[in-house]
């Protein structure tokens, strides 16, 4: 799911191309946020999230999306979308300015009081081979039951 028609036309070309093409996988070209409501109104659950929001974006309507802003309220209303026994929830984000602490607090202030589990962080970087260090791009939290 994205936003963007062409964000979802290229995963869908990453699944052809690693064989998945005829995988039950739905597209969907939407707003999150908007589709998440939706399926809380509709009674939907999810046992699962993987989400990887952008850092910047406008919406159709000049809607202004911020990482550093938003994300907090995207997650907690991505909360109210998972089953009664979820399993797990992924967060990645490519803002270099957003440490990897920031997603675990985020991920367990809103899910580990309601659901236990435990939370696990790390940033995420392209190894430098000529120095032995990594370029930064970013950070990834994840989620999971116990």
């Amino acid at each position: 799911m994205d936003a963007a028609k062409g964000m979802v036309s290229w995963a869908r070309e990453n699944a052809k191309l690693s064989g998945l093409e005829d995988a039950p996988i739905r597209w969907i070209v939407d707003d999150c946020g908007k589709f998440v409501e939706r399926e809380i109104r509709r009674g939907r659950s999810y046992d699962a999230i993987i989400m990887d929001p952008p850092s910047y974006g406008r919406g159709p309507s000049g809607e202004i999306w911020k990482l550093e802003e938003n994300l907090f309220p995207f997650v907690k209303l991505c909360v109210g979308v998972l089953s009664d026994k979820p399993l797990f929830v992924i967060l990645n984000s490519y803002t270099t300015g957003l440490a990897s602490s920031v997603l675990g607090y985020i991920l367990n202030i809103l899910l580990i009081q309601k659901y236990g589990g435990r939370t696990e962080c790390a940033e995420l970087g392209l190894p430098v081979t000529e120095t032995g260090l990594s370029l930064p791009c970013g950070a990834t939290g994840r989620w999971v039951t116990d």
